[in-house]
């Protein structure tokens, strides 16, 4: 019980201050995410060799940063997480095995990525509540616009979400689903406001850092620096650094808290509801 306690101390301790971090500068080290695995991977193998009577404690660690290193590339590249929380995913990877067999680390990380995922969709809606609420003038008028842009559309789909909320007379189910279809272009319309409203600030090139999104390409001295989802590389803002202008950026929401909350309700969830 010991080397579980304290891989649960590691992360705890690891995401608390990447979360203040993130909530800071809206960004988490490189440093903290590889620096957690080393950590992990570290204590797994001296554990295992001094002990237990075999490696199966290290192996399964290996096992499962792989299998996490799969995951977080998926959320990566579905353009769910910035690269920050994608590393930060894939190094919780060496800390979930806690146990020596496959089937019960694959319950266990099933179940964090299942809180994961709740966590993650009411945080995501408080944040932008919240934001949304701060800026409000310009919120409404960012909705406004994209609702006068996207009318037709927008009316179409509450169309056949209201005639399948009806069919829900003769089969329940199409109750959700006509709800969900009428809802649907609305929520987008709420996100995109929220994205475009308050997430935007205007910064001078050397307050910029790495991994930074920008709201528009920009052109300096004749050479295109386009706006990606990977964000800025260090050679493109030493590029921007030499014009004074001020450039728009895309801010993300700090999202590593979400890890840690995660964490903490998989450990209570797991450790004293189940067991």
């Amino acid at each position: 019980m010991f080397e579980i306690i304290f891989l649960i101390a590691l992360a705890i301790i690891w995401m608390s201050f990447g979360s203040i971090q993130d909530l800071r500068q809206r960004e988490i080290s490189n440093w903290l995410n590889f620096s957690l695995i080393i950590f992990a991977l570290a204590f797994r193998f001296f554990y295992s060799l001094f002990n237990s009577e075999n490696f199966l404690f290290f192996y399964q660690g290996l096992i499962w940063l792989g299998i996490f290193f799969v995951v977080g590339n998926l959320f990566y590249y579905s353009r769910l997480f910035a690269g920050g929380d994608a590393k930060l995913m894939i190094s919780l990877g060496a800390i979930l095995g806690f146990t020596n067999s496959f089937f019960q680390n694959l319950k266990i990380s099933g179940l964090f990525l299942l809180i994961f995922l709740f966590v993650g969709g009411i945080y995501g809606m408080v944040w932008s509540l919240v934001l949304s609420l701060r800026n409000f003038k310009n919120f409404q008028q960012e909705y406004k616009n994209i609702f006068a842009e996207n009318k037709k559309i927008i009316n179409l789909v509450s169309l056949i979400g209201l005639i399948i909320f009806v069919l829900s007379f003769i089969n329940s189910l199409f109750f959700v689903l006509g709800i969900f279809v009428f809802l649907l272009p609305h929520l987008y319309i709420y996100a995109k406001a929220v994205d475009e409203s308050c997430m935007i600030k205007e910064v001078f090139p050397k307050k910029l850092t790495e991994g930074d999104w920008l709201y528009k390409s920009v052109k300096i001295n004749g050479k295109i620096i386009n706006a990606r989802w990977e964000g800025l590389n260090k050679k493109e803002i030493q590029l921007l650094q030499k014009s004074d202008k001020k450039i728009l950026i895309r801010n993300g929401i700090a999202f590593i808290p979400v890890f840690l909350i995660s964490f903490l309700i998989l450990i209570f969830v797991w450790f004293v509801v189940i067991n």
